[in-house]
């Protein structure tokens, strides 16, 4: 492996030159120039020299976490003490499977990924030490950090992610990487040029492969993994797992070994013991107002109202693009016919329901699946409330159909989160639109067993860093004409396919922007999915845990958190 230098890609460049302009702001040159193999620290560089004297610079440092959101408390950090963590522990077994990220959160306390996204939305190395993107952003060469070993003592190689990859990208194991990575051509696209080495070749070209490579079924297996993390949590992380009871308890201990060094020189975690307890929502508000968890996964609107004044808890939060998707199997009537979904989408009043089910914390959405904290967002007009359009629509549709309204439709949901109060303001505010909604709304088992299944659903929908990253997770058809993993609405339109796979080798931020107000307007016109806002998330932990992060995906990053005595 060369230890050379890492040059710094061209179009970083000119991206510096848009910053000096005032054509992009700091973050978006940071996000940019990280994503193309410049290192935080000499991206920080690049974007002091290059930001316009108007426009203030923050204290950005290098490294390969995000940085703390607060100061750490005098005397430095300690060492030792237990963490409880309340979070549903449904079924595990393969983690490129994963999909909810409660899984995740157990399984990335044992296993890691090649890069991570912090709470600021950058994208750092982690088992990487670097990856370097070709001009034409087709060859992406991931260098591996060497001397990382997993916890069975065997040392990290390019052989441990050439079998992660062959997992990904194996149809037979049914995960949703496989759309994430429709760039490549299976496994032909994945080579190993040395023990530390991997280079991918794209069949397009794509901005977003560090990102892709954070997502969380992205976790990095041990070459031998024989398909249950359960029963082989071999991995490269900071914790062991000695336990995991599905819907009881996960307990894990420290790592003496761990290859991450904490601020006091000796090996990472500083935390002892993690022990994550399976218990409803309610349940969890009474577990911390009577200290017996110190944090809760996912609070609810409900949750922060009653905690958020609470002594000795900190509450934290991040905005996000993570929302409640109001989606339609389009193979399956009557949602095969636009009029229909376009009619339920403008029986949304979208404020109102903001307001109602999430207390006015978020931002409201238009239909796409595209948020504001987005770099390449572009700012469409917000829908209105429209139940005499919705109507019409529906009487033209029921006159050719031969139906009588209302139209009589189940929609299914889970009940841990918001939906339920998105439900019921949608069912009451859908009746005047010529739309009987019956409400199906289960425990969460009860719904994500069926997620991809149900004919209309509110899915909750996770955080994704970057505008192009969850579009082909979602809305899109393989190259066997087979709709991916994810792709829940069975939604396949060849122009929104085109214009996505032209967004993600548009390298110009202002040039994708463009692009993405036509995929978002195709969304809006004829797209499988309703949603109301994009909420904001909460973290919400004792006061002497430090070290602490919001991250907008509720992710636990527990690594380097530690506990005051």
């Amino acid at each position: 492996m060369s230890q050379s230098e890492p040059r710094i890609h061209p179009l970083v460049w000119k991206a510096q030159e848009q910053l000096a302009q005032g054509r992009i702001n700091r973050r978006e040159f940071m996000r940019y120039a990280t994503l193309l193999g410049t290192s935080v620290g000499a991206a920080t560089v690049l974007a002091a020299c290059g930001t316009p004297a108007a426009e203030p610079t923050t204290g950005q440092t290098g490294g390969t976490a995000a940085p703390a959101e607060e100061p750490a408390a005098a005397g430095g950090v300690q060492r030792g003490g237990t963490m409880r963590i309340a979070m549903q522990l449904l079924l595990l077994d393969h983690p490129a499977r994963l999909s909810w990220v409660q899984g995740a959160n157990i399984v990335r306390q044992t296993n890691e990924y090649l890069t991570e996204t912090g709470s600021d939305n950058i994208t750092r190395p982690y088992l990487l030490d670097r990856w370097e993107a070709s001009d034409d952003v087709t060859t992406w060469t991931l260098y591996l950090r060497q001397g990382i070993t997993f916890n069975n003592g065997d040392e990290l190689t390019a052989d441990d992610v050439m079998f992660t990859f062959s997992q990904w990208l194996d149809p037979e194991i049914g995960s949703s990487m496989l759309g994430l990575l429709s760039y490549l051509d299976g496994m032909n696209s994945v080579t190993k040029v040395d023990d530390y080495t991997i280079r991918l070749d794209l069949v397009e070209p794509n901005i977003g492969v560090p990102e892709h490579l954070f997502h969380y079924p992205a976790v990095v297996l041990h070459r031998d993994f024989q398909g249950d993390i359960v029963q082989q949590p071999v991995g490269t992380g900071a914790f062991l797992l000695q336990e995991y009871a599905e819907g009881e308890r996960a307990v894990f201990t420290r790592r003496d070994d761990y290859w991450r060094m904490g601020e006091d020189g000796e090996s990472l975690p500083y935390l002892d013991e993690l022990i994550f307890v399976s218990i409803d929502k309610d349940a969890s508000v009474a577990a911390m107002q009577s200290n017996q968890v110190d944090s809760m996964y996912q609070p609810r609107p409900s949750d922060w109202q009653a905690l958020r004044d609470v002594p000795d808890l900190t509450v934290r939060s991040a905005s996000t693009a993570a929302g409640f998707l109001l989606r339609m199997r389009v193979d399956l009537e009557p949602w095969n016919d636009n009029r229909v979904r376009t009619a339920l989408k403008m029986c949304q009043d979208r404020a109102r329901i903001l307001q109602l089910s999430y207390f006015g914390e978020g931002d409201l959405s238009l239909d796409a699946h595209v948020a504001p904290v987005h770099p390449a967002y572009a700012d469409l007009p917000i829908p209105e409330y429209d139940p005499e359009g919705a109507l019409a629509l529906m009487e033209e549709y029921a006159a050719e159909m031969g139906l009588e309204l209302p139209l009589q439709v189940t929609l299914a949901t889970k009940n841990d989160q918001s939906e339920p109060e998105i439900a019921q303001a949608l069912k009451e505010m859908a009746s005047p639109g010529g739309f009987d909604l019956q409400l199906d709304i289960t425990e969460p088992n009860g719904y994500w067993d069926r997620w991809t299944e149900v004919d209309l659903g509110i899915t909750a929908w996770a955080h994704r860093p970057l505008d192009t990253m969850v579009l082909p997770l979602a809305y899109i058809f393989d190259a066997d004409g087979n709709p991916v993993p994810w792709n829940e609405t069975r939604w396949n339109d060849e122009e929104f396919a085109t214009l996505l796979r032209e967004a993600e080798r548009t390298l110009d931020v202002e040039e994708r922007r463009e692009i993405m107000a036509q995929l978002e307007q195709i969304m809006q016109d004829r797209g499988p999915i309703g949603n109301s806002y994009w909420y904001r998330v909460w973290n919400i932990t004792r006061s002497e845990f430090q070290n602490v992060v919001a991250h907008p995906t509720d992710y636990y990053l527990l690594y380097e958190v530690w506990k005051q005595a």
